[in-house]
């Protein structure tokens, strides 16, 4: 509790309750800051939820390292040391105006009187962390004494006037105040960062951070109510005693009023013991996340070595002191440590967030022994108003927030990522929640039976053998659900002025090229339809009754594309099977027949790629990006059943892989093996170039299952993955676009890519 009323107990109640109040314009400064501690509870519960499962040094560096991954863990870690380390140096150059109130002469040696504090609090933790622990305690308990006789002492001469409005909600500018004053509590989240070193710490920690933020916000709320109360702010800015904004020694002047010189004398005293203890705490505390980066690979491994003496990281505290000591001598900290506020908003984000992670990841040993109360609510809650706060800390700030995160970010590419495949528990989570949910479609459409009705679409340009082999597929496909085969013939014709638009459609005998075909499956030795029509066909076709339950149809037309789109929506087919048109792939403008029933068809499609199908040993199928879709599943293991085939299932993943990964594609691929109802091989392949490994395995397969992407420009001008995967192979290919999901949006499968299998 020491630790984190000594981080939090600093500027924000000695020199922010000026400044808020010329924020809010009224003494509804009271209120910012109690909105503020309520807005931070979420945090605390979710910090001491994860510190009780993971009591190590690092506090929600570890939390969100864990949860969210190595990359957004580096963001907390050094964004955590860096602002820390602005606030300790803010602290110890931040009682310039306390010291100018009491002895305007000594102002002049406040730069080497901060440097010698810098030092000394550095020297104080290297020799032992209970030592800063204890100095920490009797700062805090002479400083919530002084606090109390000021509350006490200060409210006979509070002017209730001045205090009219506190806990108005209707206030301008109380998010503004709310936002500038939520610094105030950054500290109370500081106990976890040295958790490891913490008895019974599954007790210990919840107590102490929920108990510090309480009796912090109990205090900020009753210091900042007498203050207001004693002080006129307007006339003291007016009188030069507080500077424009309200910066200035507002508890000094409501001392001076109220307590007479001693208790003047114990308030400013109080005033600079505060802001040493925020010093020492942020010290304590910064230096800590150098320590658990390190013993996590993401930072050079002498931060995590331990003195044999002392018993402490004396490298992560030395460095952590010198940039305190550098920020002091070289940099204007009162400007930039109004960054930390915009950096600590988003850790508390995070620290929600890596909970969530934690609860929904996949981890068997996360087991808490104090829980948050109200999950998810209470999580959700502390990240959106972390958000609507955010939106009111400035421009300046929150730039300075975004090139520290930037930061953080290339020191990861350039020295965390090649030392690290780890990955946080959300993903984890997430991949496999993704998996299951993949996995639950996959199971429903195998188990509910369908009929399947399979359109399949020839037009002028089709050849005779294509036009066999998207037979045979048409047939492979809906013989096992007992569904209707319909080869449409769709013939285009000139304008006509009278019956422009017009489309006919006459059933007709089977053409040559069906009659004439030897690689068609058998068929039944009936030539009755289901809908009680007769299907006549030669009794010398080359594929025997193969075509009895065949309905052959002549569309004639002026426009195939929508013909085709309007036959098998008025038909009510589940699928259409059409020539893929290499030629369309790179048209920049207008719209072929394939973009235009992929777009429009009511049903699923599949384009086939002829390139000579009769029958399959090996059929492959490849996924370009995440889980495989249920339905070109179903088409391949339809197909597989009826030529007895064997299906490989084909799907990359990244060469510097995470473990975690991996394994939970493996775990993906051997259910689906159990779903599917022929024999199917499972081929994770560990590579870069995504078209050459899935080419390099399926080249040696009969056909090639993979997934339609939408052509538009970018894949005009520069490919798409699936079409190169086509390309790129001798075999006959399908793209089957699902009936129910036309084309997957873009975030879809960027998300998909990130989180799941493709890299």
């Amino acid at each position: 509790m020491a630790i984190a009323i000594g981080a939090m107990v600093g500027s924000g109640v000695f020199i922010l309750p000026g400044v808020a109040f010329v924020t809010v314009d009224g003494p509804a400064v009271v209120l910012a800051f109690l909105l503020a501690g309520i807005l931070i509870l979420p945090a605390a519960f979710s910090a001491s939820e994860m510190a009780t499962a993971m009591p190590e040094d690092g506090g929600s560096y570890v939390y969100v390292e864990r949860g969210m991954g190595p990359l957004l863990g580096t963001i907390a870690g050094v964004g955590n040391w860096f602002m820390l380390s602005f606030k300790g140096a803010l602290a110890l150059v931040g009682g310039v105006p306390y010291l100018v109130f009491v002895a305007p002469g000594i102002a002049e040696y406040i730069l080497p009187l901060a440097v010698t504090l810098a030092i000394f609090f550095t020297l104080i933790n290297i020799v032992s962390t209970k030592s800063a622990g204890s100095l920490q305690f009797v700062i805090v308990g002479v400083m919530i004494v002084v606090l109390g006789y000021f509350i006490v002492g200060g409210v006979p001469d509070i002017v209730p006037e001045q205090t009219a409005g506190a806990l108005n909600f209707g206030s301008s500018g109380l998010l503004a105040a709310t936002a500038l004053v939520f610094i105030s509590y950054a500290g109370v989240i500081k106990i976890a960062a040295v958790a490891e070193e913490v008895k019974d710490p599954g007790k210990t920690i919840p107590r102490a951070m929920i108990g510090s933020l309480v009796l912090t916000t109990a205090l900020y709320v009753a210091v900042v109510y007498v203050a207001i109360g004693i002080v006129d702010i307007p006339a003291a800015i007016e009188a030069g005693q507080l500077q424009s904004d309200g910066e200035g020694p507002i508890m000094g002047l409501a001392a001076e009023q109220a307590l007479g010189t001693i208790g003047t004398a114990a308030v400013v005293a109080a005033a600079l013991l505060a802001l040493a203890s925020t010093a020492n705490a942020g010290l304590l505390s910064a230096s800590r996340f150098p320590f658990a980066m390190a013993r996590d690979g993401l930072a050079p491994p002498a931060f995590e070595r331990v003195s044999d003496r002392f018993n402490t990281p004396v490298l992560s505290i030395s460095l952590s002191g010198g940039i305190i000591v550098l920020m002091i001598v070289f940099l204007p900290i009162d400007q930039v440590a109004k960054f930390g506020s915009a950096f600590q908003i988003l850790v508390f984000i995070l620290v929600n967030l890596a909970l969530v992670g934690f609860r929904e990841g996949a981890v068997d040993d996360y087991d808490p022994v104090f829980t948050s109360p109200l999950y998810p609510w209470m999580q959700i809650f502390g990240m959106a108003s972390g958000f609507l706060v955010l939106t009111q800390v400035g421009l300046v700030p929150f730039a300075g927030a975004a090139f520290i995160t930037a930061v953080s970010v290339v020191y990861f590419y350039l020295y965390v990522r090649p030392r690290t495949d780890r990955e946080g528990a959300a993903r984890t989570g997430v991949r496999q929640n993704v998996s299951e949910a993949a996995l639950e479609r996959t199971r429903e459409l195998f188990g509910e039976q369908q009929r399947y009705d399979t359109l399949v679409a020839v037009t002028d340009d089709t050849s005779p053998e294509t036009s066999v082999d998207m037979l045979r597929i048409g047939m492979d496909l809906s013989s096992l659900r007992k569904g209707e085969v319909t080869v449409g013939t769709f013939k285009r014709v000139p304008h006509r002025a009278f019956t422009a638009g017009d489309t006919t459609s006459t059933r007709v005998d089977p053409p040559e090229w069906a009659t004439n075909a030897t690689t068609l499956p058998i068929g039944s030795n009936t030539d009755e339809r289901p809908d009680g029509g007769v299907q006549q066909v030669s009794d010398d076709a080359g594929s025997g009754n193969a075509l009895s339950s065949v309905d052959f149809r002549e569309i004639k037309t002026e426009d195939v594309g929508p013909a085709i789109v309007e036959y098998a929506s008025f038909e009510e087919e589940e699928f259409i099977v059409l020539e893929r048109r290499v030629e369309e792939l790179h048209e920049l403008y207008g719209e072929g027949l394939n973009e235009h029933v992929l777009k429009n068809a009511p049903c699923g499609v599949l384009l086939v790629e002829d390139r000579g199908f009769d029958g399959a040993d090996e059929i492959a199928v490849a996924t370009n990006s995440g889980t495989y879709d249920p339905v070109k599943l179903l088409v391949a293991d339809a197909i597989a059943e009826e030529t007895g085939a064997t299906l490989t299932l084909l799907q990359t993943v990244p060469e510097d892989v995470s473990e975690e990964r991996r394994a939970v594609v493996q775990e993906y691929h051997d259910e689906l093996r159990r779903i599917l109802t022929v024999t199917a091989d499972s081929r994770i392949l560990e590579t870069d170039d995504r078209v050459e490994g899935l080419s390099r395995f399926a080249e040696s397969a009969d056909l090639l299952v993979t997934t339609t992407e939408r052509r538009g420009l970018r894949g005009a001008v520069f490919g798409r993955p699936g079409d190169r995967l086509v390309d790129s192979v001798d075999c006959t290919a399908v793209m089957v676009q699902p009936p129910d999901e036309r084309q997957s949006g873009f975030i879809q499968r960027v998300l998909l890519d990130r989180i799941f299998g493709s890299n």
